[in-house]
């Protein structure tokens, strides 16, 4: 059968050993071990344990120092990696704050006098972040400095809260969310956000397709936004279509929907 013959299992086993006894690569290791042929070709030095290895691979390539330097800080003493500038944002804000709060407040009115009105947190460049961390925000800022806080003429003043309403609309508001379960519970049947004629904008509620309500709840907070509402006036003014107004007063701090809106119960 052409097979080895073999006097034991223990003749039979040291005939496959192929490797090599090897002494340790460490010279205060004294200890041999066996290493397959393979595993020898594959590393410089061999060693009988990871302990050794490590001790030879410390004392030949030692592992870098972690530079560190001081906070720009002058009144910190801390040791901080060199990739930082300061250790903390404490530290950061107490030396970027050269300006004392009134003459902040001084620079804001100087400003406000010349733009004829309140900057912008833009125009007043990299000193309005002092003025956020003297006054906690840009709006406490300027209410300190006496002025009045710029409303932008473009964009938008606030980030809507969407809620859903008891009837399952969808409403952009808390406040839009109180008007449309009130619609509900007094079994006044309503649409939400239906297209005005021959335009973009949408009205909060329609009734009827003749009535529009519509939820002021940022009237004078912003020109761009008191301007769509006189936009929305003349479009219901063109098209016959009755508008409701419904300002923030009419819901805080005591709800007076029953006044304003009661006398759709007969419509419906």
């Amino acid at each position: 059968m052409h097979w080895k013959p073999y006097c034991s299992r223990t003749c039979q086993y040291q005939a496959k050993l192929l490797g090599k006894i090897l002494h340790c690569g460490n010279s205060n290791c004294e200890n041999t071990f066996y290493r397959q042929r393979t595993e020898i070709h594959k590393v410089h030095k061999s060693y009988c344990s990871r302990s050794c290895a490590v001790s030879v691979n410390n004392r030949n390539t030692p592992k870098r120092i972690r530079s560190l330097k001081y906070c720009a800080n002058k009144s910190c003493d801390k040791n901080i990696p060199i990739k930082l500038t300061y250790c903390s944002r404490s530290c950061f804000n107490a030396v970027r704050t050269t300006h004392r709060p009134s003459e902040l407040i001084e620079k804001l009115q100087m400003v406000a006098r010349k733009l004829g009105r309140a900057a912008t947190k833009r125009e007043f460049g990299p000193t309005a972040y002092m003025c956020i961390r003297a006054f906690a925000s840009w709006t406490n800022a300027l209410l300190v400095a006496g002025l009045t806080p710029h409303r932008s003429h473009s964009e938008r003043m606030y980030n809507r809260k969407k809620t859903i309403a008891l009837d399952g609309h969808q409403c952009d508001s808390i406040s839009e969310a109180i008007i449309d379960n009130w619609l509900t519970e007094n079994r006044i049947s309503h649409l939400r956000n239906t297209p005005y004629p021959k335009t973009g904008h949408r009205a909060d509620w329609s009734i009827a397709t003749t009535i529009f309500i519509e939820y002021f709840g940022l009237a004078h907070d912003s020109p761009r936004y008191d301007r769509s509402i006189q936009e929305k006036r003349r479009l219901c003014d063109q098209s016959g279509i009755q508008l409701v107004e419904v300002y923030a007063k009419d819901l805080y701090p005591i709800m007076k929907l029953d006044a304003k809106l009661g006398k759709l119960r007969a419509v419906v």
